[in-house]
């Protein structure tokens, strides 16, 4: 099986990982947390903000795959605090057009930096 790394200079790795693979079928990114290119910090404002900077963030990811949201089959979200569900899933809505992927929301301890979302997903190859 291959493994190409994709990439992108607007997504941030803090660890030893790719910000995607490409299996030749599929895609599969890595997890983006909600870190602003133009300054390294987290985006600033509430979950649907950082909703938002996870999604540019990926899917500059999958540009380089040349894939879009459109090729997106399943996503997994990454929650501090569940009580921001309502709050993600709006920001979430805007992102994808009907029928949007399968999707699993998970509530955590923790994430890096402190961000209140993290977001991961997978995109099917054309």
């Amino acid at each position: 099986m291959p493994r190409t790394p994709l990439t992108s200079a607007t997504a941030s790795a803090i660890g030893p990982y790719s910000h995607a693979i490409d299996d030749g079928t599929h895609v599969f990114c890595s997890g983006q947390t909600p870190i602003d290119p133009a300054t390294g910090a987290l985006r600033e404002g509430g979950v649907a903000d950082q909703t938002h900077q996870c999604f540019v963030n990926l899917f500059a990811v999958l540009a380089d795959g040349a894939l879009g949201p459109d090729d997106v089959v399943k996503v997994n979200v990454y929650l501090t605090d569940m009580g921001d569900f309502t709050e993600m899933n709006g920001a979430y809505a805007t992102r994808f057009a009907s029928p949007p992927p399968a999707r699993t929301t998970v509530g955590v301890a923790a994430l890096p930096m402190d961000a209140r979302v993290e977001i991961e997903l997978v995109a099917k190859k054309p």
